[in-house]
């Protein structure tokens, strides 16, 4: 017969829940702690009183499963204002970890009476692990006039603290709290004021769209970029005589191509594409003639026969910088019909300086997916090729190859590894294009050859690391950081 040993820890965990499903259910039952219920049934209010007293002792124990039943008892038992307040009264009396586990079980609970101790608490800066809990409790309990204490947070150089708040004022609850936060929104910068335009993103409040647009030209750089992706989640094309300011607004480069993304977003809520661009066109006309031609730009991102027709004239403009403005919209264009154009303009150029721009553009639309064939797609990018002058733009073309996820792409790569101006960037294309499993395993003596052409030939570990394992059948998990194609 077998002898059930019962350890002292397990035995007080028995006890424990004993005493509570008695308290609870009005009867303790023999042997638990709360023997002094046996004399006589207790009324309601003297049962829920010794739940309180039981709890209470529960959240206080090192032991980390008589917490957790206290905890969950917190959330879930023991109603009213009076045992909230009961409860939270045992904050100063714990450990930064189990005062952050009340403050949880405090916010679930719910109970609004909560809500002055966890601040009182915030108030007396406690370890950052008790903030983190106390600010993620005030999504769930705190008053819109609590924003104001969590947008002080957002300029922590703690990320925890920013996180929560920033959760937080996505969560409270209030009429007036987007009007609110918008207000904010213009009286804060730097961090502040990027980590708030997220908040409104997350809040997708129209209200609040025209404070986005008024951030989207603050002086600050990374104010501007929230503020316009921010708009580019629920802005309409309704709004885009600000965006163009806000896109204007912008610095050449990185952020300026931001900018117009955001607006390319924002426009292709109208889904009918010719009305998109008659739409883009009308608001533009209404600028100035210089601001007309920086954002022929951002046109091109938009697309359209009517946007087209229109670069294609500043194209063909002997004035140079309308000539560029053009240019600039046609190879930004956000689809592959543009390539047999783009294909003439890189033959035939209509200034010598504007071929490396064109090939560019076409090596970056000729593998898009369209009605075209994965066949016709690698044929154009072939072609690419073969007017690449310089070694950076042959390598561009490889890079690129590795889209078109057929046999025929790393037939067409192998023979780079051979080339030392190539090899490199042929193997990374070509371990990218095993990396997909339905691709490799149907050809895998071909990708198996190539495999080890790439190990013998390529000075990237990580490369060398992929292939052996593609070639193994093992998988390999990218980096979260890594960027996609």
């Amino acid at each position: 017969m077998k002898v059930c040993c019962v350890t002292p820890g397990s035995r007080v965990r028995w006890l424990a829940w004993a005493a509570l499903w008695g308290i609870l259910a009005g009867t303790a039952p023999e042997g638990a702690v709360a023997q002094s219920a046996a004399a006589a049934p207790p009324s309601a209010a003297a049962a829920n009183d010794e739940l309180i007293q039981l709890i209470t002792g529960l959240i206080a124990e090192s032991d980390p499963d008589l917490r957790a039943v206290g905890l969950e008892q917190i959330r879930k038992e023991a109603p009213g204002e009076a045992a909230t307040r009961q409860f939270a009264a045992q904050l100063p009396k714990l450990s930064p970890e189990n005062q952050a586990a009340l403050v949880s079980a405090l916010a679930d609970r719910g109970d609004m009476a909560a809500r002055e101790p966890l601040i009182a608490l915030l108030e007396q800066k406690p370890a950052e692990n008790v903030q983190v809990a106390i600010l993620a409790g005030l999504g769930q309990l705190g008053l819109p006039g609590d924003a104001s204490l969590l947008i002080e947070r957002l300029a922590s150089d703690k990320k925890p603290i920013v996180a929560a708040a920033v959760a937080a004022l996505i969560r409270l609850r209030g009429d007036d709290v987007p009007a609110n936060l918008a207000g904010q929104l213009g009286q804060t910068s730097g961090q502040t004021a990027v980590k708030l335009t997220e908040v409104l993103a997350a809040r997708r409040v129209e209200a609040t769209i025209p404070a986005l647009l008024q951030a989207g030209r603050a002086p600050d750089a990374a104010v501007r970029k929230a503020a316009l992706l921010a708009l580019a989640q629920f802005a309409g094309p309704e709004h885009l005589p600000e965006l163009f300011t806000a896109v204007l607004a912008a610095q050449p480069g990185a952020e300026r191509d931001a900018a117009e993304r955001a607006v390319m977003t924002i426009c292709n809520r109208e889904p009918n594409a010719e009305r998109r661009a008659e739409i883009f066109l009308n608001h533009l006309k209404m600028l100035p003639p210089g601001d007309q031609l920086q954002l022929l730009s951002t046109a091109g991102r938009v697309g359209g026969e009517k946007i087209l027709r229109r670069l294609e004239d500043s194209l063909a403009s002997e004035t140079l910088a309308e000539h560029q403005a053009g240019l600039r919209g046609i190879c930004n264009w956000p689809d592959a019909t543009i390539a047999p154009r783009l294909l003439e303009l890189t033959i035939s150029p209509l200034r010598p300086a504007d071929r490396p721009t064109t090939l560019a553009a076409l090596v970056r639309v000729a593998v898009l997916p369209d009605k075209r064939t994965d066949g016709e797609r690698l044929d154009m990018l072939k072609q690419a090729w073969e007017l690449s002058s310089t070694e950076a733009e042959k390598n561009a073309v490889l890079k690129r190859a590795r889209v078109v996820r057929t046999i025929d792409s790393l037939r067409f790569l192998r023979p780079f590894l051979t080339e030392a101006p190539y090899a490199q960037m042929a193997a990374e294309s070509i371990v990218e294009l095993a990396h997909h499993r339905g691709l490799r395993e149907p050809n895998d003596p071909e990708f198996h050859q190539a495999l080890d052409q790439v190990m013998a030939v390529s000075r990237d570990e990580v490369v060398i690391d992929r292939a052996k394992r593609y070639k193994n059948d093992q998988t390999w998990v990218r980096p979260k950081a890594a960027a996609t194609e």
